[in-house]
């Protein structure tokens, strides 16, 4: 990394920045990383990593974080398995890790689980896409592999079988065992049984050790005790010590069946090491954008720096106050007066710590709307810079530095000086200062230098391409209001600060008599235009809430604006839909009375004929009017006839059947016919309607027609029996309901009343009667049942 930088990231504090960023990251092996991450000074580099890390926490943001466990260094666990080694369960489960976060980082970002229209995601997306994923390897080593001290029964047959009869053999062993506990309680210690070198034993007290035939394997500290293996059962534990061999064996076996499956896929598998640590990384600085409530700024190409409402990272911002600063627009240096402790050391910090946390490809901690350009150098002399060591002078160690500076600078840096010229004799550093300054400006360097002179205020305010800026300070309070005011001058303000702490006044005018005129009236404009610079900040900050207040407006009024446009639309399909269905009903039924009016004219007089004739064209005439009037959408058919003849019977987008008169014409529009109306319709609006269906309804039509006419509201079944009366009554009340009639008068007679009663328990069970009940008194009474209809 260049020298320059690294000075910088020493005295801006941007290590601090990246221990942050340490702390945010899922594994060990992604904080080693980071401290090889150098800052970049190329502008597509540094644009790409912004991007990145601005879509990581889109994501976060979307989708909540991903689970970025097993990350670990896989180099050396694969570089095993490649030279044909076998791994332990502890590295197959490694890997089983490894390879699930991977799959799980490409569930994550998966295309169908975002939203694309609300999040764009690209870089993020490609990155992750080119993980390698083995669900298949990934389970068998989980279902093989308990933890890492212990593999499944069932990893294989042979170790089912093996541990069955490694079960079966060590309750042989107890029960035999447990006998000699019984038989010779006597000579033992204690009746239990335990194991020694791996096999099972009694523990015999040591007078009797000769009265239990077998194998001492131990002997008890206290030399009370000796261990001893029975001879009966000496040879079940070698059985026993064989069977553990073998099942050590089996599982040697399975670990080995298990690395060759992961060295199958060693490329690939090494290959997702760096895409993980990189995912890792850019998630690790997006949480650290959620940590410092930062945003990506804009980049530009030119120098250019424009920091609004910006916090340095470090302050609370609960109580810190943000800058707004910009550099490279109207003016290439910037000179910043204020008292000490009013925040001139925290704004230039801020400027540089910063631009560096975007140049690494971290976002700011500052307003979206905020501009930074990315620099080759970075140069900040910062601070108390006395060297006790090498017997320096704060002047003489910030001299070091900046003659370090002026000797490797160049167009495409950024400079912070800190109280430049300071330390030494007012005149001298004032003289040095501005040397300095114009050595920036003729390079066109961009410098922000703090100072106390009073001659660089005067030189910023007289100098192209130099500006001043100050740091408000509160008089009433006797406090920095730590607000940073671009193109004024700050004033000293040491009279006014000793005059409210109660220095006398004579002493006080005694003093101004000492300074030359022109400070004093230098320092009488810089009061001038300091009042003005509060009431211009007053009315702004009137205005900007104004703003804000009508801004608030204007949305509420947008989206009352877009729900009632929603409503109104809403309404008018509505009244569409509406009047299409009343014109169609209108068309059948004026079909219907035109054919009704045409029969009946056969019998009647010439003159009526004639009339009849008159209403019939005024009738024509209004309904094509009302067609022609109607907002009538015609739409494409979703299944449009094809082969069309004449006298084909079709239904139109309308929903009406028509008959076609006429063959499409050169534009495609069918003459169709739909009862007395005649109309052009598209060709892919109209569906073939089956002949026999047509012919149904149509003597649907009429049947309901005739029952409609012919329905009587009463019905006679006086004499009937039950059975006869119920075949009726079905028929009477479909007839009935179909016709419209929603109340109908059964007479059954009084009789003995069964009659009567048998047809109300039945008319309970039919769908489309409501209720019944009897008539009134002078209307047939109980012999009348009235039934309403649903």
């Amino acid at each position: 990394m260049d020298n320059a930088f690294s000075k910088a990231i020493k005295t801006l504090e941007f290590e601090k920045v990246l221990e942050d960023l340490k702390e945010l990251a899922s594994a060990s092996i992604t904080t080693e990383y980071i401290d090889k991450i150098e800052i970049s000074t190329d502008f597509d580099e540094v644009e790409k990593r912004l991007k990145e890390t601005a879509e990581a926490l889109k994501l976060i943001n979307f989708k909540g974080e991903p689970r970025l466990f097993g990350i670990v260094d896989i180099k050396n666990i694969i570089r095993r398995v490649e030279i044909g080694g076998a791994l332990t369960a502890k590295a197959l489960l490694e890997v089983s890790d490894f390879l699930r976060v991977s799959r799980g980082l490409k569930t994550y970002i998966k295309k169908d689980s975002i939203n694309r229209e609300e999040i764009e995601i690209n870089y993020m997306d490609k990155l992750i896409e080119n993980l390698f994923t083995n669900k298949s390897l990934e389970d068998e080593i989980n279902s093989k592999i308990i933890s890492e001290n212990e593999i499944a029964d069932d990893a294989s047959r042979e170790l089912s079988r093996i541990r069955r009869s490694i079960s079966s053999k060590k309750d042989s062993i107890k029960n035999k065992l447990n006998s000699i506990l019984n038989t010779h309680s006597d000579f033992l210690q204690e009746s239990i049984v335990t194991m020694r070198e791996g096999r099972y034993v009694v523990p015999v007290k040591i007078e009797n050790k000769a009265r239990v035939r077998g194998l001492v394997h131990d002997v008890s500290g206290s030399g009370q005790t000796a261990y001893i293996e029975p001879m009966a059962v000496v040879e079940a534990n070698n059985e026993l010590r064989e069977l553990y061999s073998k099942e050590n064996a089996e599982i040697d076996k399975i670990l080995k069946e298990l690395s060759e499956g992961v060295a199958e896929s060693a490329e690939e598998i090494i290959s997702n090491q760096e895409i993980l640590i990189e995912v890792d990384f850019i998630f690790a600085k997006a949480n650290l954008a959620i940590k410092y409530h930062a945003t990506m700024p804009r980049l530009n190409r030119y120098k250019k720096i424009n920091l609004v409402k910006a916090y340095h990272p470090f302050l609370d911002r609960e109580t810190a106050v943000p800058i707004d600063i910009n550099l490279g627009y109207d003016f290439s240096s910037l000179i910043i007066t204020g008292p000490n402790t009013g925040g001139k050391t925290v704004s230039i910090k801020t400027v540089g710590l910063l631009t560096l946390m975007a140049q690494f490809g971290l976002l700011i901690p500052a307003e979206e709307s905020s501009e930074i350009a990315v620099f080759e150098k970075i140069f900040a002399d910062i601070g108390d810079e006395q060297s006790i060591e090498q017997s320096l002078s704060t002047f003489s160690s910030h001299m070091v530095n900046i003659v370090y500076i002026l000797k490797n600078v160049n167009k495409n840096s950024l400079v912070l000086f800190d109280e430049l010229g300071a330390g030494t004799d007012p005149t001298e550093g004032a003289a040095l200062a501005r040397a300095i300054m114009d050595f920036m400006l003729q390079r066109e360097i961009r410098c922000i230098s703090t100072t106390h002179y009073n001659q660089l205020k005067i030189y910023a305010l007289t100098t192209q391409g130099v500006a001043n800026a100050s740091m408000e300070f509160d008089v009433d309070t006797l406090s920095p209001t730590y607000r940073l005011l671009i193109g004024v001058p700050g004033k000293s303000n040491a009279f006014e600060i000793s005059r409210r702490l109660g220095l006398p006044n004579e002493i006080i005018e005694e003093s101004k008599k000492l300074l030359s005129s022109s400070s004093i009236e230098f320092e009488d404009v810089l009061q001038s235009i300091d009042k003005d610079r509060t009431k211009i900040r007053e009315y702004r900050e009137e205005l900007e809430k104004e703003k804000r207040d009508l801004e608030i407006k204007n949305k509420k009024l947008e989206s009352r604006i877009k729900n009632l446009e929603n409503q109104k639309e809403k309404i008018l399909e509505k009244s569409r839909d509406e009047a299409r269905r009343l014109l169609l009903n209108a068309r059948e039924n004026v079909d219907i009375i035109l054919s009704e009016i045409g029969e009946a004219r056969d019998n009647i007089s010439s003159e009526n004929s004639k009339k009849i004739q008159d209403a019939q064209d005024l009738l024509r005439e209004s309904l094509k009017k009302s067609s022609k009037d109607s907002d009538l959408e015609i739409k494409k058919s979703h299944n449009p006839i094809k082969n069309i003849k004449i006298g084909d019977r079709v239904r139109t987008s309308l929903g009406n059947e028509a008959t076609v008169l006429e063959l499409p014409d050169n534009k495609g529009n069918v003459l169709v016919q739909s009862g007395i109306m005649k109309m052009k319709m598209p060709k892919d609006s109209l569906t073939k309607v089956d002949t026999q269906e047509s012919t149904t309804k149509n003597n649907t039509r009429k049947i309901l027609k005739n029952k409609t006419t012919n329905v009587k509201s009463e019905i006679d079944i006086r004499g009937k029996n039950f059975e006869d009366a119920k075949d009726i009554i079905d028929k009477y009340l479909d007839d009935a309901y179909l016709s419209g009639l929603k109340s109908v008068r059964i007479i059954h007679g009084k009789g003995t009343g069964v009659l009567r009663q048998k047809l109300r328990d039945y008319m309970r069970s039919v769908n489309i009667v409501k209720s019944f009940k009897d008539a009134e008194y002078n209307q047939g009474g109980d012999g009348v049942s009235v039934v309403t209809l649903k």
